[in-house]
């Protein structure tokens, strides 16, 4: 049942003064007029004044400077010196405060309503059901006292079902965290996802910045909104833990990164070349021409012979007897009893190759170097094709090319004598001229 107090409020009225011949005007407080016949301000009963001042079924109560608008079944208690009596069913005009009236009590067959017991002087007064443990609340709930009544409430954080007393899911309802909730006994907190922490307010979150905080990254850190990355310097590569950085095997990366050696470094590699080799271009290895450079140790009566990573000595003069040499590098044999079976000249020529070359390859052409009328030239391997290596083919009448038949290792040397046949068709007869070429294969492919 709802208990309405309504207090004795004072009156307060305002007197204008005016000059003496003039008459005296009174205003009073809202919810008051001036009565001229008591001279003093009287409360205004809206409730007789307006036939609709409550709506929808409410009763109007007057009190001094108002009214309220309660509902029927209300039990309205009026104040008076610190206690309260219910306001009868049809409540006389409120006493203006300059006239009181003595204070009555109960008659004697009063009956407090519940909630309320009559003290010494018959007076209603309120029974405080949670000190005098008269109430009903379970043990999980707490007791609060109201007016003629009590209630039971649940600690914070928790509702009631029933009689008892759960967990309110504070996630489940609203609960105002920007990324995650976690519900606890009686209340919750807020969590943020990783990359984040939460700000004073406990509920936002803001971006962590992992960069400046930790340092968690082996080279170059760069933040990322909820996150980071870590990127490694040059030559490195991030491990699996995408933070530490680990050296990059460049020379296992592939075969082709250096044409001979690779040479892992921290952080970057590098190209080694054999002897007889420098580098070029980072990566490629170039043949030293010692005979060039003076780093030989040919004698003055030897030529110094550059080839693919090395160099040979060989004799200024080739011919052995009976050939006599008659120019750089061609022999005759002159005597002709000294000559029989030998070719009458030998011209001594050098080549170099690189090791497993591609087959098949063209790699030196003989050419006579005299040309008669009426012959017909010939072109063979005399000696030195003993694996098959070499092949001879006649190109033209004065010329032949000879052709690498299969791939050679080095570092070796070949001796082939190429020997050309000069038929002279008009005096029938035939000579004979011999090349002596040696083929030095260098030790590498390149």
């Amino acid at each position: 049942m709802l208990g309405i107090c309504v207090c004795l409020c004072a009156v307060f009225a305002h007197v204008l003064s005016q000059e003496a011949e003039e008459p005296v005007s009174i205003t009073c407080t809202e919810g008051y007029e001036y009565d001229r016949v008591r001279e003093q301000c009287k409360d205004i009963d809206e409730c007789a004044l307006y036939d609709d001042a409550c709506k929808g079924g409410m009763q109007c109560i007057n009190h001094f400077g108002g009214y309220l608008c309660l509902p029927k079944s209300a039990v309205i208690y009026i104040s008076k010196d610190g206690e309260q009596v219910p306001l009868p069913d049809n409540p006389v005009p409120a006493v203006p405060p300059d006239q009181p009236q003595p204070p009555r009590g109960p008659s004697p067959s009063f009956r407090c309503p519940p909630g309320l017991a009559a003290d010494e002087q018959n007076f209603c007064k309120d029974i405080d059901e949670c000190v005098t443990g008269s109430h009903s609340c379970g043990p999980e709930q707490v007791c609060y006292n109201t007016r003629g009544s009590y209630m039971c409430q649940c600690a914070q954080g928790y509702q009631r079902n029933g009689d008892l007393c759960v967990d309110r899911d504070e996630c489940a309802t609203t609960h105002y965290c920007m990324h995650r909730c976690v519900n606890t006994p009686g209340s919750y907190y807020c969590e943020c996802k990783t990359g984040y922490k939460l700000v004073s307010n406990n509920h936002s979150c803001v971006d962590v910045n992992e960069c400046d905080a930790e340092s968690p990254c082996h080279h170059h850190c760069y933040n990322l909104i909820g996150s980071f990355l870590c990127q490694c310097d040059q030559g490195y590569e991030l491990a699996q833990d995408t933070v530490s950085c680990q050296d990059i095997d460049e020379c296992g990366l592939s075969s082709y990164m250096c044409q001979y050696q690779c040479v892992n470094n921290p952080g970057s590699y590098s190209c080694e070349c054999p002897q007889g080799y420098q580098l070029q271009a980072n990566r490629l290895c170039q043949d030293i021409n010692e005979c060039e450079t003076g780093t030989h140790n040919c004698q003055d009566d030897e030529m110094c012979w550059n080839y693919y990573g090395g160099f040979r000595c060989y004799p200024r003069n080739p011919c052995e007897p009976p050939y006599t040499q008659t120019s750089e590098n061609r022999c005759i044999c002159r005597a002709q009893t000294d000559c029989q079976g030998l070719p009458p000249s030998i011209v001594y020529k050098y080549m170099s190759i690189q090791a497993e070359r591609t087959v098949p390859a063209e790699i030196f052409q003989i050419q006579a170097t005299s040309i008669y009328a009426n012959t017909h030239n010939t072109f063979r391997i005399k000696s030195g094709n003993d694996g098959g290596e070499f092949f001879l083919r006649r190109s033209t009448n004065v010329s032949a090319m000879l052709v690498l038949t299969k791939p050679l290792t080095g570092p070796r040397e070949y001796v082939v004598d190429l020997e050309m046949i000069t038929h002279h068709l008009t005096m029938n007869y035939r000579s004979s001229s011999l090349l002596r070429l040696t083929i030095i294969v260098g030790p590498y492919a390149f």
